[in-house]
């Protein structure tokens, strides 16, 4: 489902979480868990092919009163999956996801910005490199027409304090 690109539609909201001191296995389940209680679907892309399944076994394992539905193309249905991960470099949404999740240092697309309502970086503080990536990254958008950028900060406690 592709987003319309006329002068009525709002703008794409690129939210940015600098994750300190919770870790990503921490930080993209809850953040998961509030995509779906508003009926929103997601699509995660991996940077690092490698860690696709470990963090599928985070959002599993995550809380055991909680239960987020996810899969990843490992598992088959794509299509049905309210959230669905992936490597960074799948470029399809199967699951027809309004969100996108970037994470381990993948990049949006120039297509994201139309395809997606709200598009989240989320990298840690602990690795340089991620966060150097990060922050180019937001360098390169801040001045783009047709973006809503914002940036979030964990506190002590790990709540979200926006700081941009």
């Amino acid at each position: 489902m592709e987003r319309m690109s006329d002068e009525t539609t709002e703008k794409t909201e690129v939210m940015f979480y600098h994750l300190q001191p919770q870790p990503l296995e921490r930080v993209l389940p809850a953040l998961l868990q509030k995509t779906l209680q508003r009926g929103w679907r997601a699509l995660v892309r991996c940077g690092n092919p490698l860690r696709v399944r470990p963090l599928s076994d985070a959002i599993w394992t995550w809380r055991d009163e909680s239960f987020i539905p996810h899969g990843t193309l490992e598992d088959g249905n794509a299509e049905m999956q309210p959230i669905l991960v992936v490597e960074d470099n799948f470029a399809e949404v199967p699951n027809v996801a309004n969100i996108l999740f970037l994470v381990e240092g993948a990049q949006p697309r120039e297509e994201d910005y139309d395809r997606f309502e709200r598009i989240c970086v989320l990298f840690p503080d602990a690795d340089a490199a991620l966060k150097d990536k990060a922050r180019a990254l937001w360098k390169s958008l801040k001045e783009r027409d047709g973006l809503a950028l914002t940036y979030w900060q964990q506190d002590a406690r790990g709540r979200w304090e926006r700081k941009g």
